[in-house]
């Protein structure tokens, strides 16, 4: 989690000083008080609507289906590692996204594994990374982000893959979305972590 270790560290010292729940309550203030994506483009849903968004939960799940009957269905999370912010960037983690498109009387799907990160000034872009075709839904899950995919592809084929998603709706207004939204339910999650354990350290007996 988010500036665990940090916490920890500090937290470890103020065990010693009986000052863990006064260390664990300027963090949150600090975290109310500095909303970190105040004021940053959201995005937009566009034709997809939020299938699953759990508070527990590290992902989230949208989903389109066409007139056709055709559906898109795309599952997203954020890269563990954080990145180096520069200047112009604002979310300090990118977002893996799997993209899912099925085809009407068909069991089998499209699958593409997609990079989805910021390019400045509010703007966002993705690209894709891998791609496999999956026989039968029976064999896909939903959940999983380390399935054996194809080997990478190449830049020309990934360019054109690209386009074909973006046909499909995968937008600059729906990737904006989806970084804006995760990071600030990864800290929203951080913060109610913080007022659990300060809730639990508040009505520990006390030594």
């Amino acid at each position: 989690m988010r500036k665990l270790n940090p916490l920890l560290k500090r937290g470890l010292k103020a065990v010693e000083n009986g000052d863990l729940v006064k260390v664990l309550q300027t963090e949150i203030r600090h975290e109310i008080s500095h909303p970190r994506f105040q004021g940053v483009e959201t995005g937009s849903l566009g034709d997809f609507k939020l299938d699953w968004d759990s508070p527990e939960s590290q992902d989230i799940v949208l989903k389109r289906q066409f007139v056709s009957g055709e559906e898109v269905v795309v599952s997203a999370l954020l890269q563990p590692e954080p990145i180096e912010l520069d200047d112009d960037l604002v979310f300090p983690r990118e977002a893996l996204a799997k993209v899912c498109i099925k085809k009407p009387g068909l069991t089998s799907i499209l699958q593409f594994h997609c990079r989805v990160y910021e390019t400045g000034s509010g703007s966002s872009d993705f690209d894709v990374e891998k791609a496999r075709f999956i026989r039968s839904l029976v064999s896909a899950s939903s959940s999983t982000y380390r399935d054996n995919f194809l080997r990478p592809i190449d830049f020309k084929l990934g360019h054109e893959l690209r386009h074909y998603l973006i046909s499909k709706g995968i937008s600059e207004d729906l990737t904006n979305f989806i970084l804006c939204h995760l990071n600030k339910k990864e800290q929203d999650q951080y913060v109610n972590w913080l007022r659990r354990l300060e809730s639990t350290m508040s009505h520990s007996p006390k030594p």
